[in-house]
This record gives structure tokens, C-alpha cells and sequence, in this order.
């Protein structure tokens, strides 16, 4: 007779599917590696399907896994909500969150979940691609970043707003409110995922007939920070993130009207009564 599905067999087949490796599995789950092997071979005759297969040195999922994925994930927020129905106590959940999110957050966030719930684990996941499928198919819990609204069955709460600040290394000979033309004379880092070298800051500039020099180019704030702490760059960031590096990074306002940043969370409209979904919300707001 063909295995049977249960539960913990969808959670072993999820967290192939967001991991693409039977040994990552078993560490997300906290089983062994032969018992993740086990019940993989049970989802395969359970479902008619290999599920994964080798690709080159690792593992990819087959056509039909990628189809049902969504499926299983909803299956299991259900399930969850259901089994957390009663009153939920962070000090007792045991769980991993993944996060899609923008720098800036992370830190005040960890240091928070660590301090109600210790059995909790925190995935962040880089931003990247910002469209909604990965909420809708459960391999991200939470995406925090700027942007819009579009999708009926996205919920969403606006977090904070904010303007970019000037960002050098703390002993830079730079003034604490320098004029554009004086950021002018340092060459500039540049942070962008798609490797634009304008932004909002060459507008201000133009406007006033300036010009600045951007050196550099990188995809990630961090990327951008250390540049900057190590060198005579010029940076932009907000001042969430400069704060977070006293003693290594000095900020200053910019004297130009920049656009103001509204970062959002952003969450799938079936995890609204997860008593710890609801409990991770509230715990982002409260850091933020």
C-alpha cells in the first residue's frame, strides 16, 4: 500500500522545496540526515514523483513539486493556526521565520526575538525580486522594504518614512552639514541592485548645477558601509542603518529635498489570524 501523507511528511517535503537539499532539511527540522532520506523516499511513493533529483552538485525539484509547493505551504499555515489557536506564548514557540528585508532592520529585530523567543529562528533572505509570488507561495513569511501596493491579497502596514543621510567614516575631514558642493569634492558610492549610477541625489545636484563623481557601484548598503568607513567615499543611506555603526560611520543631513523613503511589511492575506504571524508583525512594528 502507498505511504500516506501526514503532516510531518508535508513539512519534511516544504522544507526540501525551500532548500533544495536533503541535508539543510534535516537541520531546518532538527532530524538527522537519515531519516530526512527516509522520508523523502515516503514522499516519493506517496506522491509518484522523485520530488528531487540531482542537478550537477546539488538538487533541484522536479515540475510536478514546484506545482503542489504552494499548496503544502498553505496547508501548513492552516495547520499552524489552528494547533496555535489558544493564546500564544512566544517563550514557547518553536519555529523559523523567513524574511525577505531591507538593511537596516535586522538588527534591532534579532535582538528582539531573541529576547521573547528564544526557540524562534530568523531566515532573511536578501531583497531582490519584490514580487508577490513568494508571499503567496509561503517561502517568504514577511517582506519589509519600500514600495507600493498592487495585490488584493497582500496586506500591508506601513512601518516608517524616512529621507537618505550623507554617511562618511567617522574621522572623514568632511564638515558635520556640508554644502553639495563640498560633497561634490569627494568621490561618491553608489548603492543599487541594479547597478544604476543616477539617482535621486544627481537630480538635486544637476538642479543646482552640480555635478558629482561615483566611483562605485554596489548592490548592498553593508557593501556600501564598509567602503565608506575605510576610505574618503561618500555615501547615502538612511539613518537607521548609519546609527547602527557609532564610532565607525558619521552622518549628516543632506541640503537638497530628496524623496522620502516609505518602507512597508508585507504579508499574505491567509497569515492575518496566525497567532504568530500576528505575534512577528507586532514585534517588527514594535522594533521599528
Amino acid at each position: 500500500m502507498p505511504d500516506q501523507l501526514d503532516l510531518n511528511l508535508l513539512r519534511v517535503f516544504d522544507a526540501l522545496l525551500q532548500d533544495n537539499s536533503v541535508t539543510t532539511a534535516a537541520e531546518r527540522l532538527h532530524l538527522s540526515i537519515p531519516a530526512t532520506s527516509r522520508a523523502l523516499a515516503r514522499l516519493r511513493r506517496a506522491m509518484n514523483d522523485p520530488i528531487l533529483v540531482r542537478a550537477g552538485r546539488g538538487m533541484a525539484p522536479t515540475p510536478y513539486a514546484l506545482r503542489v509547493a504552494p499548496r503544502v505551504r498553505s496547508l501548513l499555515d492552516e495547520a499552524s493556526a489552528l494547533i496555535n489557536a489558544k493564546e500564544l506564548d512566544p517563550g514557547e514557540l518553536r519555529r523559523t521565520f523567513t524574511i525577505r528585508v531591507a538593511e537596516g532592520v535586522v538588527t534591532p529585530l534579532v535582538k528582539a526575538v531573541a529576547a521573547q523567543a528564544p526557540g524562534v529562528v530568523l531566515r532573511f533572505v536578501a531583497e531582490g525580486d519584490e514580487s508577490a509570488e513568494a508571499l503567496r507561495d509561503g517561502s517568504v513569511d514577511l517582506d519589509i522594504g519600500a514600495g507600493d501596493d498592487t495585490e488584493s491579497d497582500i496586506r500591508s502596514v506601513v512601518l516608517f518614512r524616512e529621507r537618505m543621510v550623507g554617511i562618511v567614516r567617522a574621522d572623514s575631514p568632511l564638515g558635520n552639514r556640508p554644502t553639495l558642493r563640498q560633497l561634490c569634492r569627494y568621490p561618491h558610492v553608489s548603492v543599487s541592485r541594479r547597478g544604476r549610477v543616477r539617482g535621486p541625489l544627481d537630480v538635486a545636484l544637476q538642479a543646482a548645477g552640480l555635478h558629482r563623481h561615483v566611483a562605485a557601484v554596489v548592490p548592498f548598503y553593508s557593501a556600501a558601509v564598509q567602503l565608506v568607513a575605510s576610505s574618503d567615499y561618500v555615501g547615502l543611506a538612511s539613518r537607521r542603518l548609519a546609527e547602527q555603526y557609532p564610532g565607525t560611520l558619521r552622518w549628516f543631513p543632506i541640503s537638497a529635498d530628496l524623496p522620502e523613503v516609505e518602507v512597508r511589511m508585507r504579508w499574505h492575506a491567509r497569515l492575518d489570524a496566525d497567532p504568530a504571524q500576528r505575534w512577528l508583525r507586532e514585534t517588527v512594528q514594535a522594533c521599528v
